[in-house]
């Protein structure tokens, strides 16, 4: 997993979350409220949920687009566990939190699991990657 993560507030600005989003090519960013996990906010988020509505990416906070129904994992989690849960829900990575605070402490992507786990990882990747129905709803 990759430990140093960067993560926004859900009060700033969809802006700022593309911008921090394009200085650290990255998709998608942790949004936290202080130490604590609250949301996900990708760059499918901001095109779908934001900017496809017409708002302004400037007065729209990270709190009114970010997905709200996180999936998470602990560090101590099985790898096949993970990956599991990844191909359930089509998703590309999983934040990693603490059990007992649900502070963030990492975030683990498929890419992660691809250079260590082949076998489980390429049967998540084909369930991730089955089409999925059009998410056009708000998260909350």
């Amino acid at each position: 997993m990759t430990i140093d993560v960067r993560s926004i507030s859900p009060e700033e600005s969809v802006r700022r979350a593309a911008q921090l989003m394009d200085e650290l090519n990255v998709g998608a960013l942790p949004v936290c409220d202080g130490p604590k996990l609250v949301g996900m906010i990708t760059d499918r988020d901001i095109t779908v949920r934001s900017t496809a509505a017409g708002q302004a990416p400037e007065s729209t906070r990270v709190g009114d687009v970010m997905s709200t129904d996180v999936r998470t994992c602990y560090s101590t989690q099985a790898v096949d566990e993970v990956l599991g849960q990844m191909g359930d829900v089509q998703i590309r990575r999983v934040p990693v939190v603490d059990q007992a605070s649900h502070t963030l402490v990492g975030i683990v992507s498929l890419g992660d699991f691809a250079t260590r786990h082949a076998g489980p990882t390429d049967e998540a990747l084909e369930e991730i990657s089955l089409p999925s129905e059009a998410d056009r709803s708000r998260a909350h």
